[in-house]
């Protein structure tokens, strides 16, 4: 699968005007017609990382940057592999999280929930190269829009 190219600004304030207004003011959705909504909020996590390893991140990582549009593109992949995602709290597999797989080991995860109309609407969670971790995230179990439909209560 051809790589989406990198995206090379200057600043950390190009990339998050980038990020605000592709995914904060644009209209992404998933290949299968899932609206994936991003918070503005979500730029720091996503674009920064510990220094100290303590988990405040607190440095700009241009590497992660550069990945920008790699979550848009893996959203509407029609051949991402779609895995259920991992609640750690719970210690269990979670139907209503989606977490998607395209290029190389670089995964974008997804929580899924109802529109108003009872149809699926995506909140975006995290992405991130899951180089230590992709083995047991694609050993995770198939992701099924029945089965995240039946956990929200929508279905037999």
């Amino acid at each position: 699968m051809a790589l989406p190219p990198l995206v090379h600004y200057v600043t950390p304030a190009e990339y998050r005007t980038h990020y605000e207004r592709v995914y904060c003011h644009g209209n992404i959705q998933t290949f299968d017609g899932i609206r994936v909504y991003f918070a503005a909020s979500k730029f720091g996590h996503m674009f920064y990382e510990s220094t100290a390893r303590d988990g405040r991140k607190d440095a700009f990582s241009p590497v992660r940057a550069q990945r920008i549009d790699w979550i848009k593109s893996t959203l509407e992949h029609p051949q991402a592999a779609l895995f259920e995602g991992w609640d750690k709290v719970v210690r269990a597999y979670d139907s209503t999280r989606r977490v998607a797989v395209v290029y190389e080991d670089f995964v974008v995860v997804v929580a899924m929930g109802l529109k108003q109309d009872g149809s699926l609407k995506a909140n975006f969670v995290t992405c991130y190269q899951a180089d230590n971790s992709i083995g047991k995230i694609r050993a995770s179990p198939v992701w099924s829009r029945a089965g995240c439909l039946r956990v929200l209560g929508v279905g037999p």
